[in-house]
């Protein structure tokens, strides 16, 4: 079945760096766009980013925008989010999210759980001093 195992989060101060990995099986990980999604205070669940399936186009939530980079391993079936240049207000649990096509969809609006069919089980990332 459809498995995706998010691990990399942790404790980082503001100004840090982490980076997340998400690890996909159960699907042919390179026929699909994926993304990274975090709930926002007061605001549902964030779209943070996508990537395509070759990783040639990718797309950020203007909060995250020239500070996090989305890639993927297609070889390796895994995902990542490298996150620089962290604030307080990233704090949040992420998930990773498989597309229901090969398209990266921007999300301006909160993102619904229908809006994706496989998440993972989330990391915690907290920027604190």
């Amino acid at each position: 079945q459809v498995q995706l195992v998010e691990s990399g989060g942790g404790l980082v101060q503001p100004g840090g760096s982490l980076r997340l990995y998400c690890a996909a099986s159960g699907f042919t990980f390179s026929s699909y766009a994926m993304n990274w999604v975090r709930p926002a205070p007061g605001k549902g669940l964030e779209w943070v980013s996508g990537i395509s399936t070759g990783g040639g186009s990718t797309r950020y939530a203007d909060s995250v925008k020239g500070r996090f980079t989305i890639s993927r391993d297609n070889a390796k079936n895994t995902l990542y989010l490298q996150m620089n240049r962290l604030k307080p207000e990233d704090t949040a649990v992420y998930y990773c999210a498989k597309g229901r096509s090969d398209i990266v969809v921007v999300h301006t609006t909160p993102v619904e759980l229908g809006d994706y069919d496989y998440w993972g089980q989330g990391t915690q990332v907290t920027v604190s001093s």
